[in-house]
């Protein structure tokens, strides 16, 4: 006798993740764990940068030619957006931990409101870094 032979569902095989819309409150999720990891990354980068600078006068001269250049400028105005972001999306966390913005409408209010605040504040950050 042969084994039945079980149903199968209809689920996709191959998942395309570019066919997937994300609703706002999770992609402001995902960039709150990229800006963390962003802001680990470069806690190294400024702690050495500020050994340099405290190591001697000539290291503060060194550190201050570094920061000079328009690059080193650009990457740490990237750092404090991402910095920036993180407090906000850990304040929208925060929140929402305490019961608030858990719903889908407000969530995306919520998250609207984390990048706004992020764009001003990464102007600003713009502003003092150049």
């Amino acid at each position: 006798m042969s084994k039945p032979v079980k149903e199968r569902k209809s689920r996709p095989v191959n998942l395309d993740l570019q066919t997937i819309r994300f609703p706002i409150p999770a992609i402001a999720s995902i960039l709150h764990r990229v800006s963390g990891v962003i802001t680990f990354v470069s806690v190294g980068i400024l702690l050495w940068l500020l050994s340099i600078s405290l190591s001697s006068p000539e290291g503060f001269a060194q550190a201050s030619s570094i920061v000079d250049g328009f690059f080193v400028k650009f990457i740490l105005w990237g750092i404090l957006t991402a910095l920036a972001y993180h407090i906000a999306g850990g304040i929208r966390h925060l929140l929402m931990d305490l019961g608030h913005f858990e719903e889908l409408d407000t969530g995306t209010l919520s998250a609207k409101v984390a990048f706004g605040a992020t764009a001003v504040l990464s102007v600003l950050a713009g502003v003092m870094v150049w």
